[in-house]
């Protein structure tokens, strides 16, 4: 079986982290004998050399409506994100204006369009000019032979808000777990706080600064700031304290080591799937702080410490309990059991057999 992986065009240049689902799922489909080529959504494909097409990113189907006219059956990894929240009443100046009085479809219709404008991505379809967010959705949908969810809560939110024909498996995300290997024979430093993630408004450093800045606690930011949020990174930076360093975005293997001292992790973000970095903590030994914003408190249940994202007290009484507090081994136990690619990538196969076989 062939199978193309199509995907955002910036899939490389803004490192996200759909861009560890496409590559790790990709290579352990590769491993059960599936071969997969990963495209990006700018590029000349010759479908009739596949059996299968994959798309990810619902909510840009913009980089999806040019390629299911070509009759090949499709599937979809939904990794429906909603970001309005943020866009809606933590975001500044000009464009946060507009976006508190728009729907959460329209805001990404903005999105789209001004990404196009600025030449910061390429628009493969004028139709989805007229057509508009909603309807553009929907269309992929209604051709989707199946569907891929990271979780029930997601299924459940894309329920609520289309209409769905298709099938819906809900396949949690995953992690390395040779690579993630956690030696409890280190010792931790308790003092030692960890954000792995992108620099920008939605994954909410600047709250995190806020809460921490002058504590006990040293905070070690890694992640390059995302597009367009240049003048955010530069507000972290005037904001921080002596006792906060920040460290541009390092390969995965490279971050092993910084896993391994940290004695906590954080991600006090608008809106997560699941958090990947905090996965990656969690098999670290590491205690992981999060909000319930999006779908992982599915992941994590009872296991992580809570904060709420608008409120630095909040989140410096999170990370103050996970510091204090022993590694919750359950934790570890619950992502090396469930959550791996391996275990995404099987699940993922079968449903390709059950579309091949029905052909």
């Amino acid at each position: 079986m062939r199978v193309a992986f199509i995907t955002r065009s910036t899939l490389y240049t803004v490192v996200g982290g759909d861009t560890f689902q496409v590559a790790e799922t990709a290579r352990h489909l590769e491993k059960l004998g599936i071969r997969v080529d990963i495209l990006l959504t700018d590029a000349v494909i010759d479908y009739e050399e596949y059996d299968l097409l994959h798309f990810f990113n619902l909510i840009r189907p913009a980089d999806i409506l040019c390629h299911i006219k070509s009759g090949k059956p499709f599937v979809v990894s939904t990794l429906l994100v909603d970001y309005s929240g943020y866009d809606r009443h933590h975001r500044k100046g000009l464009s946060g204006c507009v976006c508190r009085l728009l729907s959460p479809g329209a805001i990404e219709y903005c999105k789209t369009i001004a990404r196009y404008v600025l030449g910061k991505d390429k628009l493969m379809t004028k139709s989805y000019l007229w057509k508009g967010q909603q309807a553009s959705v929907q269309e992929i949908l209604d051709g989707a032979s199946l569907l891929f969810s990271n979780s029930m809560l997601e299924s459940r939110q894309l329920e609520r808000l289309y209409q769905v024909k298709a099938d819906c498996v809900a396949i949690p995300n995953g992690l390395d777990a040779e690579l993630f290997a956690y030696d409890a024979l280190q010792k931790k430093d308790d003092r030692l706080v960890l954000c792995v993630a992108r620099i920008e408004g939605i994954k909410n450093q600047l709250n995190l600064i806020k809460a921490l800045n002058g504590s006990r606690y040293n905070l070690l930011i890694i992640g390059d700031h995302g597009p367009g949020h240049a003048d955010y990174y530069r507000e972290c930076r005037r904001l921080a304290g002596g006792n906060v360093e920040f460290m541009r975005h390092i390969p995965q293997r490279e971050l092993v080591q910084y896993y391994q001292q940290a004695k906590v992790h954080i991600l006090p973000s608008w809106f997560e799937t699941c958090g990947l970095s905090s996965m990656e903590a969690g098999a670290m030994g590491c205690n992981i702080v999060i909000t319930d914003k999006g779908y992982v408190r599915e992941y994590y249940g009872d296991y992580a410490f809570y904060c709420d994202p608008d409120d630095p007290a909040s989140i410096f009484s999170a990370v103050d309990d996970a510091a204090r507090s022993g590694f919750r081994m359950d934790l570890r136990k619950k992502i090396l059991t469930n959550y791996t690619w391996g275990r995404a990538a099987a699940s993922i196969a079968k449903g390709y057999d059950k579309i091949i076989g029905a052909l």
